[in-house]
This record gives structure tokens, C-alpha cells and sequence, in this order.
């Protein structure tokens, strides 16, 4: 086997993984929703900001740098912004999240 080939299956591997460990997130974060206000505050801002680690490790497996996504978010939150999405329009969400994106 050629270190070529190994690579390409170490990256496959990881992958994988990674996708499994984000449906994982994903799953504890509907169930820890589902138990409504009895939830601690660590457990689902854990759950948030490990999917969005697992994102960022995903996409720079699938050859995506971390700036780049930064800036394929900004141009959908700037998208959302002018068209005026709902989550927009009720509580300027998406602004604020452009404007702190952008300050990074």
C-alpha cells in the first residue's frame, strides 16, 4: 500500500468520524432541549459549540479553510439581512451574528 493511499484513508476515517460525532452532538441537543427548562446552561452550550468545532474540522477535511467559511457565512447572513429573513426581521439575529463575525 502506497502512503498516498493511506492518507487518503486516514482522511476518509476521520471524516466519518466526524460526522458520526456531529449527528451525535446534534441527538443530545434535541434531548436536552426536549427536557425544557430543567437543563443546565453548560450542557447546551457545550452541545452548540462543539457542532460548530466539528463543522469547522469537517469542512478543512473537505479542503474548505476556516476562512472561508467564515466567509461563505457572512455572505448568506448578508443574504438573510436584505431579504429579510423572519429570524431578521423579529430580532435582528442575523445582523448581530454578521457584526460579530465580521469584528473577528
Amino acid at each position: 500500500m502506497k502512503n498516498d493511499d493511506f492518507n487518503i484513508m486516514s482522511n476518509i476515517k476521520i471524516i466519518e468520524n466526524l460526522k458520526a460525532d456531529l449527528l451525535c452532538i446534534v441527538g443530545d441537543l434535541f434531548k436536552l432541549l426536549a427536557k425544557g427548562s430543567n437543563v443546565a446552561q453548560g450542557a447546551l452550550l457545550e452541545c452548540i459549540s462543539g457542532a460548530i468545532i466539528l463543522l469547522y474540522l469537517l469542512a478543512e477535511r473537505l479542503g474548505y479553510s476556516h476562512l472561508e467559511v467564515d466567509e461563505e457565512m457572512k455572505r448568506k447572513l448578508k443574504l438573510g439581512i436584505i431579504e429579510e429573513d423572519i429570524v431578521e426581521k423579529e430580532n435582528k439575529d442575523l445582523s448581530r451574528l454578521y457584526n460579530h463575525i465580521k469584528d473577528r
